[in-house]
């Protein structure tokens, strides 16, 4: 926080303390996920957003039912936040092994607030970081009674972050009713009564006190979010009204979402038995006249795929969300990965083209679910659309959408026609049109749909010359939506020495990694693409303006050196000065590690020419 101080002063109610005006912060809390460690960061990420203020937050979770080591991290900042922080302000542990664990997390400097009952300080580290202890636990139970334990030590912890930044207390408070509500009240009492515990301990141990300046946003509404929620907002905004799915680490929030949320709009969201049961039911609705979505992560994405290539022939429109965890198999679940594009793109038999979009960050999870719908509607297409788990738990503050402009109602057109072939060799771009089952057709001719080829009105055909139309005629109308789509604007210069390429979440650490470089003198510029398959047009001329291409991805380099992303530019634009700077460590990419891959893959390209 010592780089972002404006200024100090000594408030009448800080004890004497120096109280710093700060523009951001970054917190880690680590304990472990039964401790509530999600909830502390939920509430400040959150509090954040009615403050109009800017947040990221990344957090890790245990793929074990019995729980384990976690940590939350939030950034909030008064001004624009683009990444979770690479190192911490301040580190809130509970336990030795968080302790441990997390100490190098933090800036030099920074201040580590630990539960003293069950933490020893090590001598080695007082003198780089200001230690201050607090008998967490024990309070907990001095506050709110014996019979609860220290099951609210969170809360009681929350309290004292409260104190330490002076955060909003009525907000604070009504955020934690608002938690609980449905609950008894006694359990929302004992949380306030643990959270007033924390708020009203002193921190002795602290020298300065901190406040955050002023949003420079104060008059924008926003809303909070983690990317789940957003996607599935976003599709209910869209008017989706029927999603089948089977639960799946990171997936599953989605599902609930929709669950619960779509029999208050007229609409049905089914648990099946599996994930073939799944994606087929929601290729009946589609072709039942209104997109429906499905969603899983990689390993149900894997037995979607034959369902798919059905879609794929029959062009019937449906959305599909992958929400990537680390794999193959089922990996790790609970971790950050970007290794499902070649299966989004190309996976399944025989030439099954299919979109796929992937979103940024999570305000875009909102819009582009939108999209996609729109996009499978008027394409009669599959689109896949590439979430991961980084963006489905982040949290983050978004300008609150206008929905009157942006939701819409999809329900089928039943209006009569005098003809209609779906499959019309003839249309324009090749775009299928169907019309809803139960559409009265004057000339008595009703196509079927079916996952043989087909003639134009569906009826299935061995005739080769069909078979090469139809399948120019499916392509075709994704070299139309590449026409359409927007080039992506480049972050920086147009011209320089370096360009970072991302996809999905890596946007935000890769644009901070633009500003330190262009800081320090670099010539680094970055672009992000949102629309993978296909690509847009243009890139290449983007590309011819930089002497490096870096493609930023979380996957593994693969047997000749490039990501997964990396290698789809390279058979596209066959440009050999395209490379991969690849991680599969399963967390979210730190500012610095960007800066130092790029610098060697730099170094290592000079060493080679």
């Amino acid at each position: 926080m010592s780089d972002t101080t404006t200024s100090t002063t000594v408030a009448a109610n800080s004890g004497g303390k120096k109280v710093s005006q700060i523009s951001e912060a970054v917190i880690r809390i680590a304990g472990n996920s039964q401790d509530g460690i999600q909830a502390i960061g939920g509430f400040l990420a959150r509090l954040a957003g009615r403050s109009e203020q800017e947040v990221m937050t990344f957090m890790t979770i245990p793929s074990t039912i019995s729980g384990g080591p976690s940590i939350f991290q939030v950034r909030i900042g008064s001004g624009e936040v683009l990444s979770s922080g690479d190192e911490a302000d301040v580190l809130l542990c509970f336990y030795q092994h968080s302790y441990e664990d997390h100490i190098k997390s933090l800036k030099k400097g920074g201040i580590v607030l630990f539960d003293s009952d069950h933490v020893e300080v090590k001598p080695e580290w007082e003198k780089d970081y200001h230690h201050v202890g607090v008998p967490i636990s024990g309070l907990t139970v001095e506050a709110i009674g014996g019979t609860a334990k220290d099951k609210g030590k969170n809360i009681f912890a929350l309290g004292l972050i409260a104190k330490m930044f002076d955060l909003n207390l009525p907000k604070l408070e009504k955020l934690i009713a608002e938690r609980f509500t449905g609950k008894d009240q006694s359990i929302t009492q004992n949380a306030l009564t643990a959270f007033h515990g924390g708020y009203s301990h002193s921190l002795g141990g602290i020298l300065d006190t901190f406040k955050f300046v002023d949003s420079q946003k104060k008059d924008r509404p926003q809303v909070v979010m983690n990317g789940n929620e957003a996607v599935g907002l976003g599709l209910i905004a869209a008017g989706v009204r029927f999603g089948a799915g089977y639960p799946i680490t990171p997936w599953s929030d989605i599902m609930e979402l929709l669950r619960r949320e779509l029999p208050k709009y007229g609409g049905t969201f089914v648990q099946t038995e599996d994930e073939i049961a799944a994606i087929s039911m929601a290729i009946g609705a589609g072709y039942g006249g209104r997109v429906a979505v499905t969603g899983s992560s990689g390993p149900g994405i894997s037995l979607k795929t034959e369902a798919l290539g059905w879609a794929v022939m029959a062009e019937v429109p449906v959305v599909i969300i992958d929400v990537q965890r680390g794999g193959p198999s089922t990996g790790m679940p609970t971790n950050i990965e970007q290794s499902d594009l070649n299966i989004a793109c190309f996976g399944g038999h025989g030439d099954s083209p299919r979109v796929v979009i992937a979103p940024a960050n999570v305000e875009d999870c909102f819009y582009m679910a939108i999209e996609a719908v729109n996009i499978a509607r008027k394409y009669s297409v599959p689109v896949i659309f590439l979430t991961d788990q980084g963006i489905a738990t982040r949290i983050e503050a978004f300008e609150e959408p206008n929905l009157e402009k942006v939701c819409q109602d999809i329900s089928p057109d039943l209006t009569p026609v005098a003809d209609h072939k779906p499959y019309d060799l003839n249309a324009p771009d090749g775009i299928t049109r169907h019309v809803a089952p139960g559409t009265r057709i004057a000339s008595g001719k009703y196509p079927i749909t079916t996952g043989l080829e087909h003639d134009e009105l569906g009826h299935p055909t061995g005739s080769p010359k069909l078979h090469m139309q139809m399948n120019a005629k499916r392509r075709m109308k994704l070299q139309a939506l590449a026409r359409e789509l927007p080039v992506p604007k480049v972050f920086g210069p147009p011209e320089g020495n370096v360009l970072l390429v991302g996809w999905g979440s890596t946007q935000g650490p890769i644009r901070e990694a633009v500003e330190r470089a262009r800081a320090a003198g670099d010539s680094v510029s970055a672009i992000h693409l949102k629309h993978v398959n296909p690509l847009p047009n243009g890139l290449e001329n983007i590309f011819s303006g930089f002497n490096h291409v870096f493609v930023v991805e979380m996957n593994d380099e693969g047997l000749y050196g490039f990501g997964q992303l990396a290698s789809l530019l390279r058979a596209r634009y066959c440009d050999p000065k395209i490379q991969g700077i690849n991680k599969t460590d399963g967390l979210t990419w730190k500012v610095r590690e960007i800066l130092e891959r790029a610098k060697t893959n730099v170094t290592t390209g000079l060493r080679k020419l």
